[in-house]
């Protein structure tokens, strides 16, 4: 198998574990790592939901270093994505080499936030970061969190213009945007979703997977949803559907990744520490959150 093909599947955008200083917790980092490998996901680094916002580049670094050291012992040989977006293209180019340098297999490299660039601004940008590296690139378009949304002509452009920028990351909750991207990029173009509420209709539409949130807690069920829908097993995934949509939904009822770790604390999976200006989900989300996994038998 050519190792981009395991982003066809379950890519868990992995929270960050902190100590009590909020520094990086290693240890437990790679043991969740190690969890997430042994359910069969693939592993982002980095991601919004790691809190990339709020750590340094050093940090950056350092989640890194861990996160391809710990993929590497494992015979599973785990795709490692790595978040290395920025609102600063020299800050986006100088993550991504970084992430080449230590032995990472892909890029995630976001809609630079904040500053609102135009389209044509986007390609320079994209292409600036694709002519730095030999790593394949997955875009990612959150325009809620961007500022921007990342058009689909643009993507297509990008698509056929960039032989390492080999697919996208959609979280823009437009339906018909992803239509339009499927529809207008290569036949080998892989199309993810960014939301796991919409990655049932996404992958309808010729996706290739997820790159999740609730597989933090969910792993193994992940898997076999995504696995459903890449057989052609549409009826057990819609009815996967159906079981998982509130656990979608509620890990979203607050700033994402308040709601993931605050399950995660529950489930014994990691400790909710975050870094300001996010904190845990309020006591009335939090019997919410705990009301669903008691549901679905998760604690």
């Amino acid at each position: 198998m050519n190792k981009i093909d395991k982003l066809k599947n379950v890519i868990t955008a992995m929270i960050t574990p902190f100590k009590e200083d909020l520094s990086i917790d290693e240890d437990k980092y790679r043991e969740f790592i190690r969890f997430q490998i042994e359910n069969g996901c693939q592993i982002l680094t980095m991601g919004t939901t790691g809190e990339s916002a709020t750590l340094s580049h050093e940090e950056h670094h350092q989640a890194m270093d861990i996160t391809v050291d710990e993929a590497k012992k494992s015979s599973l040989d785990p795709f490692v994505l790595a978040g290395a977006g920025s609102n600063s293209t020299k800050e986006a180019i100088s993550l991504a080499q970084y992430a080449e340098k230590i032995g990472a297999d892909g890029l995630l490299i976001v809609v630079p936030y904040y500053n609102k660039p135009v389209q044509h601004s986007l390609i320079d940008h994209f292409s600036a970061i694709a002519d730095s590296v030999s790593l394949p690139i997955i875009l990612y378009n959150v325009p809620s969190r961007t500022g921007t949304n990342l058009e689909p002509e643009t993507v297509s452009k990008l698509a056929y213009n960039k032989d390492n920028i080999v697919g996208i990351k959609c979280a823009s909750g437009n339906i018909d945007q992803i239509t339009k991207i499927i529809k207008t990029t290569p036949d080998d173009f892989i199309v993810l979703s960014g939301d796991d509420a919409m990655t049932y209709h996404i992958m309808a539409l010729g996706g290739k997977g997820v790159i999740s949130v609730a597989s933090n807690i969910i792993p193994l069920k992940m898997v076999e949803f995504t696995k459903s829908m890449l057989n052609d097993e549409w009826r057990k995934a819609r009815n996967m559907q159906f079981e998982l949509y509130d656990l979608f939904k509620v890990l979203f009822i607050e700033t994402n990744p308040g709601p993931v770790k605050y399950a995660a604390d529950v489930m014994d999976l990691m400790n909710n520490r975050m870094r300001l200006p996010l904190t845990p989900p309020l006591k009335e989300n939090q019997k919410k959150i705990k009301a669903v996994l008691k549901n679905l038998d998760l604690i």
